[in-house]
């Protein structure tokens, strides 16, 4: 029982460590041409979004330079039912700026990477983490050309995403 501490440790610090490739995020993001709506178009499955439809995510500068972050969405067994989560994001590095920090619930940050984005006109995007245990398929609209879709997924795809497993989520409420 003594040696239960370090073996919890090693567990944990083993677990993290990874054979994957370096999720490398995009060279540089417009902070402000990224605030705005954006619609989750598809996502890999999570526990905290489970049977949620038409989800958004919205950001918002603040005036101490972090971003505001509010997810939304509906719950699809009862539309009219809305469920918003509100948190904040950073950029921890000013020479990564396609690698965030969004909080939640404090302490606990997670890692936010931007490795896919439409630079030119922020229209559509793509947002993982170095695990591969998240990805989302952000868009300004609701709905996605299917070219434009598989793009990327394929995109996502070549950066090591079980993309098989994605689920496309729903954006009819706002029809």
């Amino acid at each position: 029982m003594k040696h239960l501490p370090l073996l919890i440790t090693f567990i944990i610090l083993t677990s993290c460590s990874s054979s994957m490739k370096k999720l490398t995020t995009v060279p540089d993001v417009d902070i402000q041409s990224y605030t705005g709506k954006w619609y989750e178009i598809a996502r890999l499955p999570n526990s905290f979004e489970k049977g949620l439809i038409c989800v958004t995510a919205e950001y918002s500068l603040r005036d101490d330079g972090k971003i505001t972050v509010i997810n939304a969405g509906h719950k699809e067994s009862d539309p009219a039912a809305a469920k918003s989560i509100r948190g904040k994001a950073w950029v921890p590095d000013k020479n990564e700026p396609g690698r965030l920090k969004v909080q939640f619930f404090w302490p606990f940050a997670a890692g936010y990477y931007i490795f896919h984005l439409d630079r030119e006109n922020y229209q559509y995007a793509l947002v993982g983490n170095p695990s591969r245990k998240f990805l989302w398929i952000l868009a300004r609209e609701p709905q996605m050309e299917e070219a434009l879709y598989q793009e990327l997924v394929d995109v996502a795809q070549e950066n090591g995403f079980a993309v098989e497993k994605l689920l496309w989520v729903k954006q009819d409420c706002w029809e």
